[in-house]
């Protein structure tokens, strides 16, 4: 036990500093978003003086921020539903049924991972134009859909590449069909890989700026980090305003991480220790 003290204290303090160099950006924005142009200007380090919530009506009302949000809500909901339904019916694909080109398939899906957005974000932003879905929500939708689908096609190729191929032939011989076997087996089985993914791809959608600016460039279309944005500029001086509409925008994510951590961590280590 004397020989894991130091041990345990070598992995311990990187991981204590870790932990609050990630905690005082939230604690740092929350006490400005509670602090009034004056005190933040006299001292931005201080503790506010009192709760002020006015800072957080302000900048919900002032831009219409329920718009962004609800724009946000619809946008991640569907893309996520899209992401989970062709990128697990593409994992299962890749991972158990042969058929002639798959790993080549699987090889382009892999080198998808590797191309930043910007070297695909003029033809993309061109077909979307010609195809009138600038300013609309499935062009969005359609847009994050092609932007993260070769990540949860990767991850649920990797989960379903553990099941037994016997599994599937069993279920074969039973009379079901592939999409019978995806239905009745694979999907249920990927639980926890489609939460886990579910999730990350949410939250990638959710903080999501540079897509979401090209795809919906009027006002009244944005996504809700957008829409900070647009605060940002309305409110250039008043920067506990800012910090306001910082903290609503955060809180989805913050929440989601709270509530389903245990979820995120058991989908992402049985995809791993099975993969």
């Amino acid at each position: 036990m004397s020989r894991l003290g130091p041990i345990r204290w070598l992995i311990a303090v990187p991981m204590v500093i870790l932990a609050l160099a990630t905690i005082y950006p939230l604690l740092f924005t929350a006490n400005v978003a509670m602090k009034t142009r004056r005190e933040y200007v006299l001292d931005r380090f201080s503790l506010a003086s009192a709760l002020r919530w006015d800072n957080l009506s302000t900048a919900w009302n002032s831009v219409g921020m329920g718009r962004y949000f609800l724009n946000s809500v619809i946008v991640v909901a569907c893309a996520v539903a899209l992401l989970l339904l062709i990128g697990s019916m593409a994992g299962f694909a890749l991972a158990q049924v042969r058929f002639r080109g798959s790993s080549a398939l699987y090889l382009v899906c892999l080198a998808a991972l590797f191309i930043p957005f910007q070297v695909i974000m003029v033809p993309l932003a061109r077909i979307m134009a010609d195809g009138g879905l600038i300013d609309t929500y499935p062009g969005l939708i359609l847009a994050y859909v092609a932007q993260f689908l070769p990540f949860t096609v990767f991850l649920m190729t990797s989960y379903y590449r553990a099941v037994p191929t016997e599994l599937v032939d069993a279920a074969r011989i039973d009379g079901n069909t592939l999409y019978g076997v995806y239905r009745r087996i694979m999907l249920p089985m990927g639980a926890p890989a489609l939460l886990s993914v579910g999730i990350l791809d949410a939250l990638f959608c959710w903080n999501d700026v540079l897509i979401s600016l090209l795809m919906m460039p009027s006002a009244d279309h944005r996504t809700l980090m957008v829409g900070i944005t647009s605060l940002r500029g309305q409110y250039s001086a008043d920067i506990p305003t800012f910090a306001a509409g910082v903290l609503i925008a955060g809180l989805p994510v913050l929440v989601t991480y709270l509530f389903l951590q245990r979820q995120i961590a058991d989908g992402v280590t049985a995809g791993a220790t099975k993969g």
